[in-house]
């Protein structure tokens, strides 16, 4: 030991030299920190401002071991070490591979002491996996062992995570000794350990040492001293210290303690009743008539009823909360699968766990088994498919006959978000054959679960708000419901806040107002949409300038569908499924779609033509058809395609041959969306192009885009308007008369009105960046500059299309 040191100190001398030692308090701190010292001497034991040594203890702050491992050390080592400097250890009186106190406000560790690199003399590193275990932060204090250390002949541990086993196995037990041994623990002290894949942590609770002396330690007991050994970690002696040290050995026997916490945990979580289930009355009966049956609740003889059921639907709908709220009326064992659980990397282990767990199903009937999101424990079988996959799906598909051809009182509920990923071959009869949707809510759905989900907060809203709320929330599934009063929870609780001017509102009681509510719909949107969203401008009928036909054609075929369904019912037709707009540029198309979006509030969908495309065979059609998915699922809903043309062209018209090209494809799966086998339903295609010539003619045909309109130059009125409302924020000379700039952009379109009025306020900075008006000199400027651009050839060509069309 001598010998190390003298190696130890001849290398560190230099280190040494930066450190410096209080007269007054005798504590040793780095150069650098000497003002710091100085401001506060002697430094507080519980709460420092820089590091220091005092009674050889290192009072220091954490941070992360970044470096390579030391030569011939396993990262479980690793993880067992702890990395501080040689003058450090020369101080405190530590050589390496001492064990020593790791100590935080919180936890007491024993690790093996190692030199690392003098960047900073006074660090304390730990390996990252270590400080994530403990949730290791703050202040931190070194010290060696003061105190015996006891073998351990037997330690109880209780689980600390989900994935913990309850159980002890064979190779759980082999894997605790292998890992802790020789290891020096306290009471409270976690340990993690590798198991197929996972982390498994637990904590020590209780240890027996040799000498037939048992030490039962009270877990609240223990989590005080380590708070209060933190504090007084340097007066801990031999016989004064009250952290108890326990060293496991190979022979130490570990025990997995049943604790009552597990037991309570999951009491506390949330149990959810029928009652809880807004709407879905009709699809809740129909699964109680299937469980009813599989469960022997009803008389069936000798025949035997399929066992197996499949709820699918849209993600955050309500599968899981409907199929746990109706196990636990029914009040029978249940057993949840998940795959992320029963999956292991080892060859036949997740068939071994999934055949364990129906063996335990028979074993404890009545009983009703719970496959979570079953596509992805078995998914559909295919060229990519891996053996284990395939494995398990085969044993699953074995444990479904077993269960088939037996009078077991057994059912097998299951969940998907994605019902064509789930394999044909357990969807057949015998196996999986009932398959109930639980769709979209409708408005009805909508305002039961917001009338139940509102019973459980404080609010002001009438029945009246709640019917305007629930059909403004087109589109939203039972978790985007749950979502949305989440949100407007956080806004009361803001407008408290705000109110009140104080910092916490434990004390006063929080109503949620209708206003609440109107913010939270303007932040949250359909989950469905997220990937599709888009920020539309809010644009008002009243932005655009005249144009009143075609306001009204759009309001009759996306308004009058939503607020008076009963009169196209009475009448026995359809909505329109499509609208066209052409016209030349700069006549607002996008823009009325844009205000279309704003007015209508229902959800909206811009396909833009060249993020369709691709290289790839298929994937073009897919994304198509995707969008219109995305549609239906948040129906009632507007797809907007700007410049159809270059999605819709003639076909047989393009270089690449009939059938060969992307663009033809795509076209062809559009004409499906529109006018297939597939319900379009709630969904309207509105289109705008400044060649409707050249678009195909089977998707002008009425079915598809059935109301073509014809967007012309702004005539005297619609010019008027136009310039109304750009004038209307502009400061103008009063001698500029609207009417005579009307008379004048004769042949503009309405981009070109705009610009004109752009090109005249940009005149007037030119000449003074000050300029508080513009002038009609600036306006002259501005027509002479913006020059109507439409040709008399494009007008025409409209003209022959209209009288073709029409």
């Amino acid at each position: 030991m001598g010998t190390l040191f003298i190696r130890m100190s001849s290398k560190s001398r230099k280190s040494l030299s930066s450190l410096i030692t209080c007269d007054k308090c005798h504590c040793t701190f780095a150069q650098k920190d000497t003002p710091l010292h100085e401001r506060n001497c002697p430094p507080s034991v519980e709460d420092w401002n820089h590091s220091f040594i005092l009674n050889d203890t290192l009072h220091s702050t954490l941070e992360i071991y970044n470096a390579e491992a030391p030569p011939n050390v396993s990262v479980r080592d690793l993880n067992d070490m702890v990395f501080i400097s040689q003058s450090v250890m020369l101080l405190c009186n530590i050589a390496i591979g001492d064990p020593v106190i790791v100590a935080t406000k919180d936890n007491i560790i024993i690790k093996t002491a190692w030199p690392t690199n003098e960047k900073s003399l006074l660090s304390v590193s730990l390996s990252k996996p270590t400080i994530a275990l403990y949730n290791l932060k703050d202040f931190i204090k070194i010290q060696n062992v003061k105190g015996d250390i006891a073998i351990a002949t037997e330690f109880t541990i209780k689980c600390a995570n989900k994935h913990a086993l309850l159980h002890l196995t064979t190779d759980l037990e082999i894997l605790l000794k292998n890992c802790n041994e020789q290891k020096i623990f306290c009471i409270g002290n976690k340990i993690s350990i590798p198991y197929y894949g996972r982390n498994l942590a637990y904590v020590i609770i209780a240890a027996t040492v040799e000498q037939n002396e048992h030490t039962s330690v009270d877990i609240k007991d223990t989590d005080n001293d380590l708070l209060c050994a933190f504090n007084r970690l340097h007066l801990t002696v031999d016989e004064g210290s009250y952290i108890k040290y326990y060293k496991a050995i190979y022979s130490t026997k570990w025990i997995i303690h049943n604790d009552v916490s597990t037991a309570e945990e999951e009491n506390r979580k949330v149990k959810y009743k029928i009652e809880d289930v807004g709407g879905y009355n009709d699809l809740i009966a129909d699964v109680k008539d299937v469980l009813d049956i599989a469960l022997g609740k009803c008389n069936i003889g000798d025949f035997f009823i399929s066992k197996g059921l499949l709820l699918y639907g849209s993600p955050g709908v309500g599968k899981s909360m409907i199929a746990n709220a109706i196990i636990s009326e029914y009040n029978v064992n249940s057993f949840n699968v998940h795959s992320s659980d029963i999956y292991s990397k080892s060859m036949g282990e997740t068939e071994k766990r999934l055949k364990e767990i129906f063996t335990e199903a028979k074993a404890k009937t009545p009983s009703i088994i719970l496959v979570e999101d079953i596509d992805t424990l078995c998914p559909k079988r295919s060229s990519s498919s891996t053996d284990q996959e395939r494995r398990v799906l085969a044993q699953l598909i074995s444990l479904f006959d077993e269960l088939q051809n037996t009078k077991d009182n057994i059912a097998v509920l299951a969940t998907t978000s994605r019902l064509e990923f789930v394999d044909i071959s357990l969807r057949r009869p015998g196996r999986i054959d009932k398959e109930l949707e639980v769709y979209v809510p409708l408005q009805s759905t909508r305002f039961e679960i917001l009338f139940k989900l509102l019973k459980k907060i404080p609010n002001t809203l009438s029945t009246e708000d709640l019917i305007n709320i629930s059909s403004s929330t087109h589109g939203f599934v039972g978790a985007d419901i749950y979502g949305l009063c989440s949100q407007a929870f956080i806004s009361a609780v803001k407008r408290q806040r705000a109110f009140d001017n104080i910092d916490s509102i434990a004390d006063n009681e929080i109503n949620v107002t209708l206003d609440d509510f109107i913010y939270a719909l303007t932040i949250t949107k359909p989950s469905a949409m997220k990937e599709v969203l888009i920020e539309v401008p809010t644009v008002k009928w009243t932005d655009i300038g005249g144009q009143r036909e075609l306001k009204l054609k759009l309001k009759q075929s996306i308004e009058w569908p939503l607020r008076h369904p009963e009169a196209f019912i009475r009448m026995g037709i359809t909505p329109p499924r499509g609208v066209l707009m052409f016209g030349p540029p700069g006549c607002s198309k996008t823009m009325i779609a844009k205000a279309l979006a704003t007015e209508s509030r229902v959800n909206f969908l811009n396909i833009r033509g060249p993020e369709l495309f691709s290289k790839w065979v298929g994937e073009s059609e897919k994304a198509v058809r995707e969008i219109f998915r995305k549609a239906r699922q948040v129906a009632p809903s507007i797809i907007f395609i700007d410049e159809i043309d270059a999605l819709g062209g003639e076909r047989g018209s393009s270089s690449g041959g009939s059938g060969s090209n992307v663009q033809e494809r795509v076209l062809a799966q559009l004409l499906t969306e529109l006018d297939g086998v597939t319900a379009l339903g709630n969904v309207t295609l509105v289109a705008a192009t400044n060649r409707p010539d050249k678009i195909d003619k089977a998707l002008l045909r009425p079915g598809r885009l059935d109301r073509i309109i014809y967007v012309p130059l702004p005539d005297y009125q619609t010019r008027q308007e136009i310039f109304e409302i750009k004038l209307r924020n502009m400061p103008i000379a009063g001698d500029i008369n609207i009417l005579d700039l009307v008379e004048v952009t004769e042949g503009y379109s309405g981009a070109e009105i705009q610009a004109i009025c752009h090109e005249a306020a940009i005149n007037a900075l030119e000449e003074d960046l000050d300029a508080a008006i513009v002038t009609k000199d600036h306006f002259k400027a501005a027509l002479s500059a913006v020059t109507p651009r439409t040709p008399a050839s494009l007008i025409n060509l409209y003209s022959d299309y209209i009288n073709k069309v029409y």
